[in-house]
């Protein structure tokens, strides 16, 4: 494979993950293992994958005492900009042998997330009903990793969807952001927290932005655990807004 021309880190270069919008991840097995997230450069307004945001979110994270990579190096030259990180132990929840365990550990850990109530970046309705506006008129909304029942759906039909929901009232809390079970790790053994990855969305908003994907990934189970019952009108609204991230 071609690795990122900007980055002369020894080891051998695997590609793991690839969006449509541009954005590479990459482990690098050497000495020690890297990960390397690379992308086209971005607006620091862009909720696409942008190295500084995600960088300063890590840095937040693990000042709190979670457990999030380090960042090693982020950069920038004028064709792509990249973040350099350590890898984190453990596997991801989706993929654990005890599926009840491991939905149980990222329920606590989300309500945990949520215990705090105070942080510098804005996930709230303002900011991303605004994005999901400007992504759908730049044309930059995935619509190859959209939900089944939206498949085939065109970015402007999604926005008159959304439009057409009764905005739900907010209740400001740390929010994930995306909050999916692969981007939480756990140790296969005792089902402990090991991980958190992917948080470049981190950011205050309503508990129901991380619940909706949750529940779309875990079922309503998860909301047991967490503590709260099920709000169709949050979770349908939540669910929907995520489509354009």
């Amino acid at each position: 494979m071609t690795t990122p021309p900007t980055l002369s880190l020894r080891g051998r270069w695997r590609t793991v993950a690839s969006r449509s919008y541009g954005t590479r991840v990459y482990r690098v097995e050497g000495r020690s293992t890297l990960y390397v997230k690379t992308t086209p450069p971005r607006r620091a307004d862009d909720f696409r994958f942008n190295p500084s945001n995600e960088a300063a979110r890590l840095g937040w994270l693990q000042e709190r005492g979670f457990p999030v990579p380090e960042v090693i190096e982020v950069g920038a030259s004028d064709e792509q900009s990249w973040m350099v990180m350590t890898e984190v132990p453990g596997i991801p929840a989706d993929t654990a042998p005890d599926r009840a365990r491991a939905i149980a550990t990222v329920a606590e850990f989300t309500r945990s997330l949520h215990a705090l109530r105070d942080c510098p970046f804005d996930g709230s309705l303002s900011v991303t009903t605004d994005w999901a506006r400007r992504a759908v008129a730049s044309g930059v909304v995935d619509l190859d990793d959209l939900d089944p029942e939206h498949d085939g759906w065109s970015g402007h039909r999604l926005l008159e969807k959304l439009s057409g929901l009764p905005v739900p009232p907010e209740d400001l809390v740390v929010c994930h952001g995306d909050l999916g079970l692969d981007n939480v790790l756990i140790d296969p053994s005792t089902y402990e927290l090991t991980g958190v990855i992917d948080v470049g969305r981190l950011g205050l908003a309503d508990p129901w932005r991380d619940l909706a994907v949750l529940v779309r990934d875990a079922g309503r189970s998860v909301l047991e655990v967490y503590g709260v019952g099920f709000d169709a009108e949050r979770e349908r609204y939540y669910r929907l807004l995520d489509e354009f991230f």
